[in-house]
């Protein structure tokens, strides 16, 4: 899925599924569902200052922190 055209689309990284979505009108800023996650819903927010577009690698590298604070018992960051 092209990420620029739809502003949203499907992230799988280390064999979890997020969904992605560039904020309207806040460039560099990402809120990511873990669709893959217990928890329908959950997730997080990346933003980067200065406001300037991340790249894929960079997305994935920010679903990879926030899946190393995630505690594998309660699925939650505690």
């Amino acid at each position: 899925m092209d990420r620029h055209s739809t502003g949203k689309w499907t992230l799988t990284i280390d064999g979890e599924r997020f969904e992605v979505t560039d904020r309207p009108g806040e460039r560099g800023t990402y809120d990511f569902v873990w669709l893959s996650g217990p928890d329908p819903g959950y997730g997080f927010t990346s933003a980067v200052h200065p406001a300037v577009a991340l790249s894929v690698t960079e997305l994935e590298e920010s679903a990879r922190d926030f899946l190393k604070q995630v505690d594998p018992v309660t699925g939650h960051i505690e």
